[in-house]
């Protein structure tokens, strides 16, 4: 793996996409998103164009145009360090609890919405190879120093922006990153919006704002444990009897009356003739790992088989050139960071082992603030167990052993949620969650949202209505630019450029991926 910051991504700008058809609502041409093709990222920047509404299909990063778009798709997270699991999350983790250990569950089709309908995935593939990049790689290698001094020295000629270039350092091919003074400093991931529980409508879920619910066996004890705190201040002769009772009602109390955690579950003892063994494998998305070689084709064939028999599609839609393309073929750098997680970052498969074979895997991306879920397929003849919801849950948990290591590593990213499609809205169940702020890119609580998108599809979620982008692009000449395999900022490049003016495109480009990024990132210019 890489050592961190030791190279700057590279990415591609293709601008506003023409109306693709949206997997929602079906609209053949509603579906709008800008989109750039990522040669290469590091995961600092993915972590922040994230954070901008940003999501990557393959190394097709794409953009929905919120309020132009037929189905606008929010951001959202799940605080995984404060998540809670609901009944029916519990009833999935007893559900392969039994399986695994008696083998004796009904099979029947799951009730719940699994969290595997990536829709805005599988749409996102169909216009990945429409927009995939024709550029040769040594065009995006850049050259030595004694290019990047010249134009160091040309910008000095000027006099404009004379600290530009002046920090770029390129040693054999390789781009030296600095310091970002604009980049969050750790453990502020963007801007975080003040968490807030505002209380839902009738119908629309738990009121945060009020105590949890108690049961009467609870109940029952506290008021005999009070009867005997009674008894004790009005019976001398039989106090130590009393408190001795008083004691072992105590015990038992904060024994068996702790509700379980997700951990309790997914982590519990099996017994030694339990009838299945399940396994999770955290596999680097490699062809150089092992690993992720020997086991490829058995999860390319899965992948095809899911495909075909949840989204329909033909043969030729999933063979082993999509799978690779689509779930394989990642643009971020692998990086190992001194306080990061000892798997390091980077695009992962968590493979689910059940007695030697892979009936699902969750793709996933390691990033500095978060776990990104990306896809899952798993094996339909194994809808059974909840799959979609199971793995989910398994990746909250993860995100929460990562944090033990990387402490700044504390959400987990469920991709987009899509209020406008009621088959979607499944994911504001992982809670808390919170939703990005389309326009001031500021995280909301999903509570204070919903009750906007019941109004509209669109929504600005910060209130203040003075607040702005606080990333927003400043200054367009600081932008970086990969021109003729030299980095240079915009200004030089601008200079140098012949032909009509660019500027229009780079600075929507600016825009939409914010100043920090835009003055990290190297924008391809042929």
């Amino acid at each position: 793996m890489a050592a961190a910051g030791s190279s700057h991504s590279i990415v591609e700008y293709f601008g506003g996409e023409s109306g693709y058809h949206c997997g929602y609502c079906k609209n053949e041409t509603g579906n709008l998103s800008h989109g750039m093709w990522a040669h290469s990222m590091t995961v600092q920047d993915y972590q922040d164009l994230i954070d901008r509404g940003w999501r990557r299909s393959g190394k097709y990063v794409y953009k929905p145009i919120m309020n132009q778009t037929c189905c606008p798709q929010y951001t959202i997270r799940c605080q995984a360090l404060h998540f809670q699991t609901s009944k029916s999350h519990k009833k999935v983790l007893k559900k392969m609890l039994k399986f695994i250990s008696q083998g004796d569950v009904v099979k029947v089709a799951s009730e719940e919405e699994p969290m595997d309908s990536h829709i805005e995935d599988a749409v996102a593939c169909d216009f990945a190879y429409k927009s995939e990049s024709r550029v040769s790689q040594s065009e995006l290698t850049p050259l030595n120093v004694d290019h990047t001094e010249r134009v160091e020295n040309e910008d000095k000629d000027t006099g404009e922006i004379k600290e530009e270039v002046n920090a770029q350092q390129v040693e054999s091919g390789s781009l030296q990153i600095c310091a970002d003074k604009g980049a969050p400093a750790p453990g502020e991931p963007s801007q975080s919006a003040k968490i807030v529980h505002a209380p839902p409508k009738p119908g629309k879920g738990a009121d945060l704002s009020k105590p949890p619910c108690r049961k009467a066996k609870d109940i029952r004890k506290e008021r005999k444990l009070q009867k005997l705190q009674n008894q004790m201040c009005t019976l001398e002769g039989s106090q130590h009897q009393a408190g001795d009772q008083v004691l072992l009602l105590q015990n038992s109390k904060s024994k068996s009356n702790q509700p379980k955690t997700m951990e309790d579950f997914i982590f519990a003892s099996l017994p030694d003739d339990a009838r299945h063994k399940l396994e999770v494998r955290l596999v680097p998305v490699s062809f150089e790992d092992p690993q992720f070689k020997s086991s490829f084709n058995q999860s390319a064939t899965l992948f095809a088989k899911y495909q075909m028999a949840i989204h329909k599609d033909t043969p030729s839609d999933c063979g082993e050139n999509e799978f690779t393309r689509f779930l394989c073929d990642s643009p971020l750098e692998a990086e190992n960071a001194p306080n990061g997680p000892e798997c390091g970052y980077g695009s992962f498969h968590q493979q689910y082992w059940l007695d030697g074979k892979i009936i699902a895997v969750g793709v996933i991306d390691i990033l500095p603030y978060c776990v990104s879920s990306v896809y899952l397929y798993y094996d339909p003849d194994y809808s059974f167990l909840s799959l979609g919801v199971y793995s989910a849950l398994r990746e909250i948990a993860f995100t929460r052993q990562l944090h033990e290591k990387a402490p700044d590593l504390c959400f987990y990213y469920m991709g987009f949620y899509i209020h406008s499609c009621p088959k979607m809205r499944y994911k504001g169940q992982y809670r808390p969650s919170d939703l990005l702020c389309p326009e001031t890119y500021v995280w909301t609580p999903i509570e204070q949202c919903l009750p906007l998108l019941e109004h509209s599809k669109y929504c600005r979620f910060n209130q203040d209505m003075k607040a702005v982008d606080e990333g927003r692009i400043k200054e367009l000449g600081r932008v970086k630019v990969l021109h003729k395999r030299t980095m240079m900022p915009y200004s030089v490049y601008k200079k140098r450029r012949k032909g009509p003016s660019d500027e229009a495109s780079v600075q929507q480009y600016a825009s939409l991926v914010g100043q920090s990024c835009s003055e990290r990132m190297l924008l391809f210019r042929s």
